[in-house]
Parts: structure tokens; C-alpha cells; sequence
């Protein structure tokens, strides 16, 4: 469903809850498919609340994926304070855990300022960049 979606008899726009505004979503929307596009990977951002242990709901996200072999996912919980890098086989072989650790360092200090989008889109281009190119084949 789109924001642009009416629902019912009222005619009105249903109108989505949520921490980001229309620019912030073609930001997130634009990031997401520049990665994609790059890298030949699916990446995939999650906002919301992570249920305990972290780590594992973040993983069972993952698994839900089209492809999670080849896919990333960005699990974001700000009101938690937490975030998640998972990766499946192949992209893992392409982005090395001290490049998935940079990404989420720079991802929470963009945080921390207050810029929930920025951060995401930060992290989306350094995974991406850190992912490289498409392999021939």
C-alpha cells in the first residue's frame, strides 16, 4: 500500500505511520536500488522493533527474503537503539565483517544526530561500495 492509496468511502488518503517522510522514502527507495543495481545483490532495509535476542529475529528476517543467500538486510530498531547487518553466503564472501562493522559505525553516528534516513542510506552505499561491482560471468 502507497500513501497515494484510498481506502473506503472517505476518499482520503490513508496516511502511513511511521519515521520517515516522503522525501526521506525516495532517498531510502533511490539508495536501495543503486545498491542492487551495483552490486547484483538484493538489499533490503527493516525498521522497526527486534524481538530479544536481536540477532536472531534479524536472522529470521533474513530468511524470509526471496533470496537470502544472496541478499542484505538492514534491521533498524531506533527505539532499541540496536542495528543488524545480516548477509547471506554469497554477499558475505563480498563484503568482509570489518567492512559490515565501518558501515554500522558511520550508520550509528548518523543516528545519533538525529538523521534515521541518512543513516541507512550511508550504510546502504559503504555495503554496496564494499560489495563491488556485478561479477562477470
Amino acid at each position: 500500500m502507497t500513501a497515494g492509496d484510498t481506502s473506503g468511502n472517505s476518499g482520503r488518503p490513508i496516511v502511513l505511520d511511521g519515521p520517515f517522510t516522503t522525501p526521506h522514502l525516495l532517498r531510502l527507495d533511490e539508495a536501495l536500488r543503486v545498491a542492487d543495481r551495483i552490486t547484483g545483490l538484493p538489499f533490503s532495509v527493516y525498521v522497526g522493533d527486534l524481538d530479544e535476542p536481536v540477532p536472531g529475529h534479524a536472522e529470521k528476517l533474513h530468511a524470509q527474503l526471496a533470496d537470502p543467500d544472496r541478499s542484505v538486510l538492514l534491521a533498524v530498531s531506533p527505539n532499541q537503539r540496536v542495528l543488524e547487518i545480516v548477509t547471506g553466503a554469497l554477499p558475505r564472501r563480498r563484503i568482509p565483517d570489518r567492512s559490515a562493522k565501518l558501515a554500522a559505525l558511520s550508520m550509528t553516528a548518523a543516528f545519533g544526530g538525529g538523521d534515521l534516513a541518512g543513516g541507512i542510506v550511508t550504510g546502504l552505499a559503504q555495503l554496496a561500495e564494499h560489495a563491488g561491482r556485478t561479477p562477470a560471468g
